[in-house]
């Protein structure tokens, strides 16, 4: 979620005028007791830094449990002393989480947010008459003052926390979710901690901050690796579900296009590139994206150990960086200077290395090692669902293309064919044209020149053939010497037209054959002859439009002279 640049200074501005004069009226107004106490003042402030140092991160949402500390410190030396401890503790937990530039506003704003909560949840505590130094043990009373105290506290910490995520972060996500409810419960499961501390402080001294700082400490590594758990076992799950939809994908470019969403949706992606092995040697970048985007540069190569990609080649093991620092003697320049943290997984297929996985973010520690360990289980799952896809290409292209031209094929001309006509009857089309076109006298091409100098010819028909169609149609090997052309939305006129061109086109221009029976090369003139016919104007179903197309090819070109484009006609 971004922040406006105007927003952030206004962050800045409303900290410069809000809280040090704020921190200066609360001394003059509630005077700190601290006689004689200054060793006892480092003691907790070491253990508000310790706490704040250790914050369970949820959903990316750092929670840190330092109320509990505040509500002894308040208690113990006034409500300066605990405002003081309590921009400490901000201070060092956005250290902590080693901010970037661009998030340098974060720590105003929690500043202000710290020191409202602070100096509103005391100033109530005050008015109701609650003290410095109380009595829990002899005064009831001042119980009740201090869970008042507390739940102030917790409660204007929350509205402010979502005042923020709604105004300043523009977020339009219910603020009401999980991690409100993991802060709220594990905050007043620690909030007792609070009065014990407080109470054995007052009769034990310092010594009470070594049995409470303990035990707490404890129950934070519990915290964390729980949650380290619950999120491993999310992402396992996303694993799995990420790998049964790539399975289900028939195209290369899908399966890759879905790789790369996916992981940007599960990981902070700035930089990502998708190297595969192309010789003994080299890999070859065949997806690059860029701030989210595909880049249209020019796709590089890049030889085997060199470079972050070469080197996991080589390795044939992942890396890990946590910042530039890490990995920038590696590279050869191919990674943004704007990246920090990096990630690169091997892709492998049957022990082999097939390619290489390099993921990158402009954030210092965007990656931890579990999800290094789900990045290379979805790299596994990559690699099988690549290999399907290209099975099933070359499948697919091998059913549907002519293995000589590499035109589409007869059985894929009557798919077409049957499609284009359902869109007519559906008035999705208005008219559709056919050109046939057959080869004249191409046997004696090939007993005077041998069959693979027809070959030849073939294929170059076919480049010619498609150069001149390009996106308006669909060229096809019909059989033999014949070819098709389908043209959608164009009227008989325009057809004809383009016949004309394609016939001029062939007779216009010789052919080169390198593989004559002699060896040598030769230059060949040849003619076709092209028949023309529209629908619904001359058919009203596939088959007719074939067989007029036809007939107008044999009865209007070919005995007409050949060389020739005859339209179909009726009479």
């Amino acid at each position: 979620m971004a922040v406006q640049p105007k927003t952030k200074k206004a962050i800045f501005l409303v900290w410069l005028l809000l809280v040090p004069a704020g921190m200066w009226f609360t001394y003059q107004t509630f005077p700190p007791h601290i006689t004689g106490q200054w060793f006892d003042l480092l003691a907790f402030l070491i253990l508000t830094s310790v706490v704040a140092f250790m914050p369970m991160v949820i959903n990316n949402t750092p929670i840190f449990l330092i109320q509990w500390v505040s509500l002894a410190t308040f208690l113990s030396f006034g409500l300066f002393v605990e405002m003081v401890f309590a921009q400490v503790a901000v201070i060092v937990l956005l250290l902590r989480l080693r901010l970037q530039k661009e998030q340098y506003f974060r720590i105003p704003l929690n500043l202000v947010m710290f020191f409202l909560v602070s100096l509103v949840s005391g100033v109530v505590y005050y008015s109701l008459g609650g003290e410095t130094g109380p009595s829990l043990i002899n005064d009831p009373n001042s119980i009740w003052l201090a869970a008042v105290y507390a739940v102030v506290n917790y409660l204007l910490n929350q509205v402010i926390i979502s005042f923020y995520l709604y105004v300043i972060y523009k977020s339009k996500e219910s603020y009401f979710g999980k991690d409100f409810m993991v802060e709220t419960i594990t905050t007043f499961l620690t909030l007792p901690l609070g009065f014990v501390l407080y109470m054995f402080y007052n009769q034990q001294g310092l010594l009470a901050l070594l049995l409470v700082a303990v035990p707490f400490a404890s129950l934070s590594i519990i915290f964390k690796l729980y949650y380290t758990t619950e999120k491993i076992n999310e992402y396992l799950q996303n694993a799995a579900e990420i790998g049964h939809q790539m399975a289900e994908r028939l195209e290369v470019n899908g399966v890759i296009d879905l790789f790369i969403q996916k992981l940007s949706e599960m990981l902070p992606v700035d930089y990502a590139y998708i190297s595969e092995v192309v010789s003994e040697d080299e890999l070859q970048v065949i997806r690059r994206i860029n701030d989210g985007s595909g880049a249209n540069s020019e796709m590089f190569r890049i030889k085997q150990n060199v470079g972050i990609s070469g080197y996991v080649w080589k390795k044939q093991k992942s890396c890990l960086y946590h910042s530039k620092k890490e990995w920038i003697k590696y590279t050869e320049g191919h990674i943004p200077e704007e990246a920090e943290s990096l990630l690169a997984v091997p892709i492998v297929r049957n022990k082999k290395v097939i390619g290489v996985l390099v993921l990158a973010s402009k954030q210092k520690r965007a990656y931890e090692k579990s999800q290094l360990m789900i990045v290379d289980i979805l790299c596994s799952y990559f690699a099988v669902a690549i290999d399907n896809a290209k099975h099933y290409e070359l499948t697919k292209t091998q059913s549907e293309r002519c293995a000589l031209t590499k035109l589409y094929n007869y059985r894929y001309f009557e798919k077409i064919l049957t499609e284009e006509f359902n869109k007519l009857f559906q008035f999705e089309r208005k008219v559709l044209s056919l050109i046939i076109l057959d080869i004249d006298h191409f046997k004696s091409v090939n007993d005077t020149y041998g069959h693979q100098s027809g070959n030849e010819i073939l294929c170059e028909l076919a480049s010619r053939l498609c150069n001149l169609i390009g996106s308006r149609g669909t060229v096809a090997r019909y059989g033999g010497e014949e070819f098709v052309v389908l043209l959608p939305e164009a009227k008989k006129e325009e057809a004809f037209q383009m016949a004309e061109m394609i016939r001029q086109a062939i007779a216009n221009w010789p052919f080169t054959i390198q593989q004559s029976l002699d060896l040598k090369q030769h230059q060949v003139k040849i003619t076709a002859s092209i028949g023309v016919a529209t629908a619904p104007e001359d058919a009203e179903e596939p088959l007719a439009l074939v067989r007029h197309a036809d007939r107008a090819l044999y009865v209007g070109a070919k005995r007409a002279g050949r060389n020739r484009v005859a339209e179909y006609s009726s009479c």
